[in-house]
């Protein structure tokens, strides 16, 4: 009996080669499109963070005719210890559905007392913007990290004093003392990479000196900085957010920061 040789279907080498370019052409292609659709999301979700924490800033002022202060018994570098130095960011968690995590803290003790430790490891997904690696930062390993600023002044275009922003030391500014406007004063902004970056420390709070996401700023000094391209997200005392550029103006910038300067 004699048999027929049967051509078995399948792809030959030049093929299968030209096949697996046009997949890695293709990759090539479209990785960049997933990539950017995967950052939109993640600044979606930085939007809404601000957006929430301007709801729960209102609430706070709502219940005490004034915003919280921008650090409770502030701690000069190398200070007194027993000064309790905490952050505007502890102080609103009941306004954000986060009752819990109040009681957790003990005001009467410093935020870095033992009596503290569990607040202070506690990691509230408000306060943590998607786009950033929390890796960069060690602070994030073993704190309640925060991504978010509150802005105590502006040095760009003054020397002193620098506390003319909304979020100072040991005091609160009353929403009538922003007289520039809530729609044109910021109030709290993406401030990454910080060394004092944890929602309980009352080092959250930062003078700005420099243009946004600035390569000249050191590193680990408080500035608005994001880890999204082209600029970070920010949120004026109005609750409204806005993505601002790198490429705005300093000056414009320091206008935004003051809360009553007429500019």
């Amino acid at each position: 009996m004699k048999r027929t040789r049967r051509n078995v279907g399948g792809l030959s080498i030049l093929e299968l080669i030209a096949v697996i370019a046009i997949t890695a052409l293709m990759s090539a292609l479209l990785l960049p499109a997933v990539q950017a659709v995967r950052e939109a999301t993640r600044r979606t979700q930085c939007h809404n963070n601000l957006r929430q924490i301007g709801v729960g800033l209102h609430l706070y002022e709502a219940s005490r005719m004034e915003l919280p202060p921008g650090c409770l018994e502030w701690r000069p570098f190398d200070g007194n210890p027993a000064l309790k130095n905490f952050a505007w960011s502890a102080l609103i968690p009941p306004f954000l559905d986060q009752a819990n995590l109040h009681e957790l803290v003990d005001f009467n003790v410093p935020f870095d007392h033992p009596r503290n430790l569990t607040a202070r490891q506690t990691k509230l997904s408000i306060f943590l913007c998607p786009s950033n690696d929390p890796s960069v930062n060690s602070i994030f390993e073993s704190l309640g990290g925060s991504d978010y600023g509150g802005l105590f002044g502006q040095r760009i275009t003054l020397s002193s004093p620098v506390d003319n922003g909304t979020f100072i030391h040991d005091r609160s500014i009353r929403l009538a003392e922003i007289s520039d406007g809530l729609t044109h004063t910021l109030g709290v902004a993406e401030d990454t990479e910080s060394p004092n970056a944890h929602w309980i420390d009352g080092g959250n709070i930062f003078e700005q000196s420099g243009s946004i996401n600035d390569p000249n700023a050191w590193a680990w000094d408080n500035e608005i900085r994001s880890r999204h391209l082209g600029g970070a997200v920010s949120l004026f005392n109005c609750g409204r957010t806005e993505f601002l550029s790198s490429a705005t103006e300093r000056r414009v910038l320091a206008a935004w920061i003051t809360r009553s300067f007429g500019d």
